[in-house]
């Protein structure tokens, strides 16, 4: 693989794009260290150092901001709003007619539904700017801080309008350098950015795990990590890369006196079909409860259950309450994304049928089997995959923002194997030689 990046760098363009890439990446995270006007700099460091460890509540957004939203930076949004947005908008298009319109007409209905993401992005970034700067200056953002009132030390309307302003803006940059990226990097560009804020984290999360162990000066709480996450990854490429492979033959067709059709090919339905997407559904909603005790400011019997019950991710309320979630995510989000129906109507179209199943409507009831059986051991997969951090916080004594964590792991193998796919299909494309010779 080395050897193949290697040449990558010997192709002059694949070489300018890789280095654009980079600078970009370089440009992103210098804005995750640059903090927001009317913030003391000097507060938000103390409160980092007593309470960010142990802040789990913001942990999920503050790993996609790569450890901006808790140093309350231009960029501590971060791509979340814009991945929030795409969520949405899928969601939408299948209860909204239109936008089922729009994504049937190709590349133009496809540019709109874009175009609508951005808008619905600048809106969240606005909503939830508001709320960080609200939560930062009620204290509310890190628990036990001495200084958590000082964060934020005017509270004029300006200072608000102009910091919600400068977090959106930042957005908005951060969604624009994620487009740059696509158009004339190399891979997905919000991808990219998702997996640099989350990769940012790691060595710091890594060492902090070593400094918190107990044998032999912590190396062996560390040898165990850096085992357990290596045999994760494994996990997570195995499953990743596993799909069932459904055959599809078609017919041969005259037209004229040429002969179109009979070939052979396949669907590719993936094990895991919904991604990490039910993991951050599941993750959002349970965060909804213990955001409404911490802003109720309440100490009535429902908010010390729900603090007592749903606040520790080590509790089994919660453990189960998690994986469950996960696995009906799982099963809402395939069946939303992938349609038999529409696929066994695109087959008939054009002469394609699969072996021994008839075509049309039986055709779309053996898709939708076959995904319903896979769907299974993917969603079991999932909530496996996203309790690791759960289980070292019992073991290890780990934070939330746990290295090794299912999100991060799932998020960075996935991004980390399309964009070597992607390198390797560019190298093929050059030297028909790719990742191998």
């Amino acid at each position: 693989m080395l050897t193949a990046f290697a040449r990558a760098f010997k192709t002059p363009d694949l070489r300018k794009k890789l280095l654009f890439t980079l600078s970009i990446i370089v440009l992103y995270r210098l804005g995750s260290h640059i903090p927001v006007p009317g913030v003391s700099y000097k507060n938000v460091q103390i409160c980092v150092d007593q309470a960010g460890s142990s802040n789990g509540l913001f942990g999920l957004v503050n790993m996609f901001s790569g450890g901006a939203l808790l140093q309350i930076t231009i960029f501590a949004l971060g791509i979340m709003p814009y991945i929030t947005a795409s969520i949405i908008l899928q969601l939408l298009t299948v209860v909204i007619p239109k936008l089922e319109t729009l994504k049937k007409e190709g590349q133009s209905g496809t540019s709109k539904i874009t175009q609508y993401t951005r808008y619905l992005t600048v809106a969240l970034a606005i909503l939830q700017g508001t709320g960080l700067v609200a939560t930062a200056r009620s204290g509310a953002l890190f628990q036990g801080c001495q200084v958590k009132d000082q964060i934020v030390p005017d509270r004029s309307i300006f200072t608000t309008v102009v910091m919600v302003l400068t977090m959106t803006a930042g957005t908005c940059l951060v969604m624009w350098l994620g487009e740059l990226i696509t158009d004339r990097g190399i891979g997905n560009g919000m991808s990219i950015l998702m997996f640099i804020s989350i990769a940012a984290g790691f060595v710091g999360a890594l060492w902090q795990i070593k400094l918190q162990g107990k044998i032999a000066d912590g190396w062996v709480e560390f040898g165990v990590v850096i085992l357990v996450g290596l045999a994760m990854v494994a996990l997570v490429v195995f499953v990743e890369q596993a799909q069932r492979r459904i055959p599809v033959q078609y017919a041969k067709r005259m037209i004229g006196r040429r002969a179109y059709g009979g070939t052979s090919t396949y669907i590719p339905l993936k094990v895991n079909q919904a991604g990490v997407i039910p993991v951050i559904f599941a993750s959002s909603l349970l965060y909804i409860p213990a955001l409404i005790v911490q802003f109720s400011g309440s100490t009535a019997g429902w908010a010390n259950w729900i603090s007592k019950h749903f606040v520790k991710g080590d509790h089994p309320y919660y453990i189960a309450t998690y994986f469950l979630l996960i696995v009906f995510f799982a099963f809402f989000y395939v069946a939303i994304s992938f349609n038999p129906e529409e696929v066994a109507d695109n087959m008939k179209k054009y002469g394609g049928f699969i072996p021994g199943i008839r075509a049309g409507r039986p055709t779309a009831e053996y898709l939708s089997y076959v995904l319903n059986r896979i769907t299974w051991p993917g969603s079991l997969y999932l909530g496996l995959i996203a309790l690791v951090p759960t289980m070292a916080l019992a073991g290890f004594g780990a934070n939330q923002n746990f290295p090794f964590g299912g999100t991060s792991i799932l998020i960075i193998v996935g991004v980390g194997l399309e964009t070597v796919k992607q390198i390797e299909s560019q190298l093929q494309q050059r030297n028909y030689e790719g990742f191998l010779r």
